[in-house]
């Protein structure tokens, strides 16, 4: 009969330690977001009152003014406006990436760190470094207040990204499965559609959860760059911060509403999305 060796009592306290560590950290990161449900579904004065009164009475008032009830504006344009870009703008980077990626990592690209660095330094310019260069050309182009720009935008802010994170998911992939397929008369597109990608479906879903997270939650080209037409659920949110003040039971509301997307879409790919992000930390 085999034995478990007996684990010593120093690595156990260490291991305990270390699992107290990982859930207060993860309380540190989830009070704040109970603590903005908890408020959205309070009056204002129960919001705004101090110390903050948790037995407070519940009500839905704060979503109804979300959702125009009170004769506001409505959230549904800013709301398919942020999906439209968000969702277009995902596909069309893991469209660029993963080819972009496969041909680094897998085809004998001369200088291919370079390569690789040459799209990380595209991120090292601060993004408000280059915010009245694009108003100019967007003004010359007629592209103001359009969701078309925003999509190209978004898609080439997180192309580098998702090149560099496609790169290491491709690395690990066994070249020899590729090569036998070409040997097999596999074309390129063949081979990215029905051997590279299943295999690498993991890592495209976290290169694309990352990239349509970062799109949705944009908002400095979108404040400038668009207005009545292309208006994105975050420059929506902003609109709850008025000359009157700061009504918080209503901009909890509006932020629990326009982070249920991200939450789902996280949820929904959670396996592989926390498959894909450890692809490669193991060797």
């Amino acid at each position: 009969m085999r034995r478990t060796a007996a684990v010593p009592p120093g690595r156990r306290r260490r291991r305990s330690l270390l699992g107290l560590a990982a859930w207060l950290c993860g309380l540190f990161f989830f009070v704040p977001v109970a603590w903005m449900v908890l408020t959205s579904f309070h009056r204002e004065t129960d919001a705004a009152a101090n110390p903050p009164d948790l037995g407070a009475p519940l009500t839905l008032h704060g979503y109804r003014e979300f959702f125009g009830a009170g004769g506001g504006p409505s959230p549904w344009p800013p709301l398919i406006n942020s999906l439209t870009a968000s969702v277009v703008a995902t596909l069309l980077v893991l469209t660029l990436a993963v080819p972009a990626a496969y041909a680094l990592a897998v085809k004998p690209v001369r200088r291919w760190r370079d390569v690789l660095f040459f799209f990380l330094s595209t991120k090292m310019l601060p993004v408000v470094a280059g915010l009245l260069p694009v108003y100019l050309i967007a003004q010359k182009a007629g592209m103001l207040d359009d969701i078309w720009l925003l999509v190209i935008l978004y898609a080439s802010m997180n192309l580098p990204i998702a090149v560099w994170m496609m790169h290491s998911f491709l690395a690990d992939i066994p070249v020899e499965i590729m090569e036998a397929a070409a040997i097999d008369g596999a074309g390129l597109p063949t081979v990215l559609l029905r051997i590279v990608a299943p295999l690498a479906l993991p890592g495209i879903a976290a290169t694309g959860l990352i990239s349509f997270i970062f799109s949705w939650n944009e908002l400095l080209f979108a404040r400038v760059l668009t207005g009545v037409v292309a208006g994105t659920a975050p420059v929506f949110l902003t609109g709850f911060v008025t000359s009157q003040g700061l009504f918080l039971a209503k901009v909890c509301a509006a932020a629990t509403v326009i982070s249920l997307p991200v939450l789902a879409a996280g949820f929904a790919a959670q396996d592989k999305l926390v498959q894909g992000l450890s692809l490669g930390a193991v060797k």
